[in-house]
């Protein structure tokens, strides 16, 4: 098992070269965000590189290694250097409704449906294959079927597409938050993106109760556990 990453590495494209000499041509890395949160969407980013695509650009890293700002500068770099890119989200309600792994499951084949090809591989980030899923593939992904996937522990922070993947998606999923926050102030979401860590958004359930975009079936703060 590869060793975790606890600093800042530069991603390469040694995995996706290995790919591509296997035959794959567009190799796609995928990342999600907002798994852990208590508040608002998951989110799964895509990203794909063909074998003639440019070097990895200067700055690429697994977004939670980067500053807002880092991350912000990044984003236009990213659509350009990338052949596709594509978000896809499953919202709180299905998180409550079809559980983690599904919901996960459910945004990725969005983002993956949302590419105006397929890709011939994907890069997933972590240990466990939440995409594929045979017995649910035309409910959520018509008519497409699910490449290969390969999983990569900390590939977000090892494979550059998969790096990529995981700005894009970071950045979506806290502009998403942050336009929230306008309707719903009391839970500071436009820092602390919908996660329990902050304070000001535990005081803000604890004052204010859960909002619609909660995961009601996660147990938060003392005494506001889901319905």
């Amino acid at each position: 098992m590869a060793a975790r990453v606890t600093r800042r590495v530069t991603p390469t494209l040694d995995v996706e070269g290995e790919l591509w000499g296997r035959g794959h041509l567009a190799v796609a890395g995928m990342d999600e965000v907002g798994r852990g949160a208590w508040a608002g969407p998951i989110a799964v980013g895509i990203a794909v590189v063909a074998g003639d695509c440019p070097p990895v650009p200067e700055g690429l890293a697994d977004s939670k290694f980067l500053s807002e700002a880092q991350r912000e500068r990044m984003v236009p770099v990213v659509r350009e250097w990338v052949r596709h890119w594509a978000v896809g989200e499953a919202s709180a309600e299905e998180v409550d409704e079809l559980g983690v792994t599904a919901a996960l499951r459910k945004a990725g084949w969005r983002a993956l449906a949302a590419l105006p090809e397929h890709p011939d591989v994907i890069i997933l980030d972590g240990a466990h294959d939440y995409l594929s899923d045979p017995m649910e593939e035309t409910l959520f992904c018509p008519e497409r079927s699910i490449p290969p996937v390969r999983t990569e522990v900390k590939g977000d922070a090892r494979c550059a597409v998969v790096a990529a993947a995981s700005i894009l998606a970071k950045s979506h999923r806290d502009l998403y938050m942050a336009a929230l926050s306008a309707e719903f102030p009391q839970y500071g979401w436009e820092r602390n993106a919908g996660y329990g860590g902050a304070a000001e958004h535990v005081d803000g359930v604890a004052a204010h109760g859960l909002s619609v975009h909660h995961r009601r079936s996660w147990r938060m703060a003392a005494g506001t556990t889901g319905a």
